[in-house]
Protein backbone atom coordinates (compact mmCIF):
# COMPACT_ATOMS: atom_id res chain seq x y z
CA UNK A 1 0.00 0.00 0.00
CA UNK A 2 1.26 3.56 -0.74
CA UNK A 3 0.35 7.04 0.20
CA UNK A 4 0.20 10.47 0.01
CA UNK A 5 0.85 12.60 3.54
CA UNK A 6 -3.12 12.94 3.94
CA UNK A 7 -4.02 10.14 3.19
CA UNK A 8 -0.98 8.71 6.02
CA UNK A 9 -3.10 10.73 8.41
CA UNK A 10 -6.50 8.99 7.71
CA UNK A 11 -4.79 5.51 7.71
CA UNK A 12 -3.23 6.51 11.38
CA UNK A 13 -6.83 7.83 12.71
CA UNK A 14 -8.73 4.69 11.37
CA UNK A 15 -5.75 2.49 12.71
CA UNK A 16 -5.95 4.46 16.10
CA UNK A 17 -9.76 4.60 16.43
CA UNK A 18 -9.86 8.24 16.09
CA UNK A 19 -11.90 11.13 13.89
CA UNK A 20 -10.08 11.18 10.66
CA UNK A 21 -8.88 14.94 9.63
CA UNK A 22 -11.86 16.88 7.87
CA UNK A 23 -11.77 18.44 4.69
CA UNK A 24 -7.79 16.85 3.91
CA UNK A 25 -8.41 14.69 0.92
CA UNK A 26 -5.70 12.12 0.28
CA UNK A 27 -4.90 9.21 -2.05
CA UNK A 28 -3.66 5.59 -1.10
CA UNK A 29 -3.14 2.60 -3.70
CA UNK A 30 -2.70 -0.90 -3.38
CA UNK A 31 -2.14 -1.95 -7.41
CA UNK A 32 -1.13 -5.76 -5.87
CA UNK A 33 -4.92 -5.98 -4.37
CA UNK A 34 -5.65 -5.33 -0.62
CA UNK A 35 -6.47 -7.81 2.16
CA UNK A 36 -10.07 -9.12 1.86
CA UNK A 37 -12.38 -7.01 4.05
CA UNK A 38 -15.81 -6.29 5.55
CA UNK A 39 -17.18 -3.38 3.01
CA UNK A 40 -19.43 -2.26 6.35
CA UNK A 41 -17.14 -2.57 9.57
CA UNK A 42 -13.78 -0.88 9.07
CA UNK A 43 -12.36 -2.79 11.97
CA UNK A 44 -13.81 -6.81 11.41
CA UNK A 45 -10.80 -9.10 11.38
CA UNK A 46 -12.67 -12.38 9.78
CA UNK A 47 -15.66 -12.65 8.03
CA UNK A 48 -18.90 -13.38 9.46
CA UNK A 49 -23.11 -13.74 8.20
CA UNK A 50 -23.04 -9.84 9.05
CA UNK A 51 -20.03 -7.83 8.04
CA UNK A 52 -20.32 -8.18 4.15
CA UNK A 53 -16.95 -9.50 3.51
CA UNK A 54 -15.37 -8.73 -0.13
CA UNK A 55 -12.58 -9.31 -2.00
CA UNK A 56 -10.53 -6.36 -3.51
CA UNK A 57 -8.46 -6.50 -5.83
CA UNK A 58 -5.84 -3.90 -7.30
CA UNK A 59 -7.56 -0.22 -6.42
CA UNK A 60 -7.14 3.37 -5.63
CA UNK A 61 -8.59 4.64 -2.45
CA UNK A 62 -10.13 8.42 -2.04
CA UNK A 63 -10.26 9.91 1.47
CA UNK A 64 -11.31 12.11 3.35
CA UNK A 65 -13.75 13.83 1.47
CA UNK A 66 -17.44 13.56 1.55
CA UNK A 67 -18.50 15.32 -1.74
CA UNK A 68 -16.48 12.56 -3.77
CA UNK A 69 -18.99 9.65 -2.42
CA UNK A 70 -22.36 12.03 -2.94
CA UNK A 71 -23.97 9.61 -5.33
CA UNK A 72 -21.51 6.71 -5.64
CA UNK A 73 -23.43 3.08 -4.86
CA UNK A 74 -22.84 2.74 -1.04
CA UNK A 75 -24.53 -0.47 -0.35
CA UNK A 76 -23.01 -3.07 1.77
CA UNK A 77 -22.47 -5.75 -0.97
CA UNK A 78 -21.43 -3.77 -3.58
CA UNK A 79 -19.94 -4.86 -7.05
CA UNK A 80 -16.19 -4.15 -6.75
CA UNK A 81 -15.69 -3.62 -10.78
CA UNK A 82 -16.91 -0.20 -10.56
CA UNK A 83 -15.90 2.25 -7.71
CA UNK A 84 -18.06 2.09 -4.45
CA UNK A 85 -18.26 3.71 -1.30
CA UNK A 86 -16.33 1.09 1.37
CA UNK A 87 -17.47 1.50 4.88
CA UNK A 88 -20.46 3.80 4.01
CA UNK A 89 -21.66 5.50 7.41
CA UNK A 90 -18.47 5.11 9.00
CA UNK A 91 -15.89 8.37 9.45
CA UNK A 92 -14.02 5.66 7.32
CA UNK A 93 -16.39 5.74 4.31
CA UNK A 94 -13.95 6.12 1.40
CA UNK A 95 -14.59 6.03 -2.30
CA UNK A 96 -12.71 2.53 -3.42
CA UNK A 97 -11.88 2.39 -7.38
CA UNK A 98 -10.70 -0.77 -8.89
CA UNK A 99 -8.24 -0.67 -11.40
CA UNK A 100 -6.87 -3.40 -13.89
CA UNK A 101 -3.55 -4.39 -14.11
CA UNK A 102 -2.79 -4.55 -18.62
CA UNK A 103 -2.40 -7.98 -19.69
CA UNK A 104 1.73 -9.08 -19.56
Amino acid sequence: MCMDGNAAKWAAAWIGHKPPPEGTVGVMYMLEGGTDASNTDPYAKQPTAENNWIKTGPHVMIVGSKEILAGMPAGPKPDTSVPYVMWAGTPYAHLMVPVNKPAS
